[in-house]
């Protein structure tokens, strides 16, 4: 098992790792729209949030030895099943053909009361 970390995604705010790599699996913890520099919310709009989420994604699976085309699993938690269509759109976009499996659930609140977080499962 191998831990993974990089200033390029947000630091942990809890006791957990980034990712995690095991039996050529990577494990991405939850990825909220926080930017990795500044340690802000990016909340200007569901869209915005959305796009954040995912760019964090990407950082944490290049610093996995991966990418978004090694994604086999991923799960969408929101905030507003409202906002479904919006979130699926730019997730949507960082994907080309053969999507990962995936569930969407709405839950009663998020971290930092964010609208949206997304975790992955990919092959390293």
């Amino acid at each position: 098992m191998q831990i993974i970390e990089t200033n390029q995604a947000p630091l942990p705010i809890g006791p957990y790792s980034q990712a995690v790599i095991a039996n050529g699996m990577a494990y991405l913890s939850g990825q909220i729209a926080l930017h990795p520099v500044s340690g802000e919310l990016v909340m200007d709009n569901i869209e915005a949030e959305t796009t954040q989420v995912m760019e964090n994604i990407k950082a944490l699976l290049q610093a996995c030895g991966s990418d978004l085309g090694k994604v086999v699993k991923a799960s969408i938690f929101l905030s507003d099943m409202g906002n479904f269509s919006r979130v699926n759109t730019i997730y949507g976009n960082y994907f080309t053909g053969n999507y990962p499996a995936r569930e969407t659930v709405q839950v009663a609140c998020l971290p930092k009361n964010v609208n949206v977080e997304i975790s992955v499962i990919a092959l390293v």
